[in-house]
């Protein structure tokens, strides 16, 4: 009996250190982004600038102009598509987009403008497809967009709870789009998660706590955090290892 396709492992990175972290430990792709404690912004031109000329992996930028909901008005559709204009620059290789209307359908009119705008870049549509509001419908309008992938949980809090959900997404999709969990994925669920959902590429954020160096705190400033999270070069090679496994079966 052959072995299974090889298993895909995209990893979202918070920063430039992040995204350098996931490509040493072997991810297959990086979706760069700021701010993953609230879902993730676009990540400076900076970062992005610097992740281009140094990520060697496929590069995926975050489209997403603000935290919250993903009901957009036309300056922030303006801000979108002029960091798609960007992206398409600077020889990224994707951007992960997604817009909805009020009564939770894709907004279809805004999306075909950033579909189009990214031009020969691939498109992910982001977890704006969790929260839609019918994703068997909200699927055929992504593929009729023309993304080449769209990240879910299947509607739930993380993608194992979502599981069965993705299995039927994977099962409509029938080819004609990538369906990727994401959503606490580690290295213990991955396997039964690919097991469960027939899904062949997985989102995850790897990510750990990193303990300030700062020698002086101002103990008047207890709500500004010293500490941050950076994607941990451990947890994505555990992820690497897990889902090569898989593969193997």
């Amino acid at each position: 009996m052959s072995a299974s396709p090889p298993l895909a492992l995209e990893i979202a990175a918070g920063s430039l250190g992040s995204a350098l972290a996931a490509q040493a430990a072997g991810a297959d792709r990086v979706e760069l982004c700021e701010g993953l404690s609230s879902g993730g912004t676009t990540p400076s031109y900076g970062t992005l600038a610097l992740a281009r000329e140094r990520v060697r992996i496929p590069l995926f930028v975050l489209v997403r102009p603000r935290a919250g909901d993903f009901l957009y008005d036309a300056r922030e559709a303006d801000v979108m598509l002029r960091d798609i204009e960007m992206c398409v620059r600077l020889g990224c290789d994707g951007v992960v987009i997604g817009a909805l209307q009020a009564d939770g359908g894709i907004d279809l009119p805004l999306c075909e403008r950033l579909v189009a705008t990214a031009g020969p870049l691939q498109v992910t549509f982001h977890r704006a497809f969790d929260a839609a509001r019918d994703q068997a419908q909200a699927l055929e309008q992504v593929i009729a967009l023309g993304c080449q992938r769209v990240l879910t949980s299947g509607g739930q809090a993380t993608a194992m709870a979502g599981g069965d959900r993705i299995a039927a997404l994977v099962r409509q999709a029938a080819g004609r789009v990538t369906v990727m969990p994401g959503a606490g994925i580690d290295a213990g669920n991955v396997a039964a998660l690919a097991t469960l959902t027939g899904a062949c590429e997985f989102h995850a954020s790897a990510k750990a706590a990193r303990v300030s160096s700062m020698a002086f705190h101002n103990p008047a400033l207890q709500g500004l955090a010293a500490d941050w999270s950076e994607t941990d070069p451990a947890r994505v090679r555990a992820l690497r290892a897990a889902l090569d496994a898989a593969s193997r079966r």
